[in-house]
């Protein structure tokens, strides 16, 4: 386990590093990052960051938000909500039927890793940002048979 551990963290990390010598992100796979309200009008909480990706037809719409906005508190002290709700691109279909994890890796380096839990095809974890800076975050969800990878960095102020 900790040998699959370690792969994957260094080949995110060689990823993540080639991935900012080229400075752009092909622009199907990577829809944007909202901060203030939803293509559908809907306002977000504040503070609430979305970034929305797609990988081989399954779009996959993230929302990173404190638990203190929304008025809830997590008894192992972390402090933001990780959410993702799946679709199927092409047909704007909702996925509600997956699993999978989460890894947030901190400005220092060091990484939480997290499953995603099924809340009726809202997928979402908990994790502690208590330092400010860039995190990067890689959620890897299985649909079926296939698995689908998506990784983004998170602007924690």
């Amino acid at each position: 386990m900790k040998n699959t551990i370690a792969l994957f963290t260094t080949l995110w990390v060689l990823t993540w590093g080639l991935t900012s010598l080229t400075a752009t992100e092909t622009p199907h796979k990577n829809h944007g990052e909202r901060a203030v309200s939803d293509v559908m009008g809907n306002t977000p909480p504040a503070g609430t960051f979305e970034h929305t990706m797609i990988e081989k037809n399954i779009r996959a719409e993230f929302q990173i938000m404190s638990l203190a906005s929304m008025n809830m508190k997590d008894p192992n002290g972390d402090t933001h909500h990780v959410m993702v709700k799946l679709f199927h691109d092409s047909i704007n279909h909702p996925i509600k039927d997956a699993m999978g994890k989460v890894k947030i890796i901190k400005p220092d380096g060091k990484d939480q890793t997290n499953s995603l839990k099924n809340y009726n095809g809202i997928f979402a974890a908990n994790f502690s940002f208590k330092k400010t800076g860039r995190y990067g975050v890689i959620c890897l969800v299985k649909v079926g048979e296939e698995k689908y990878l998506y990784k983004f960095w998170y602007p924690h102020e």
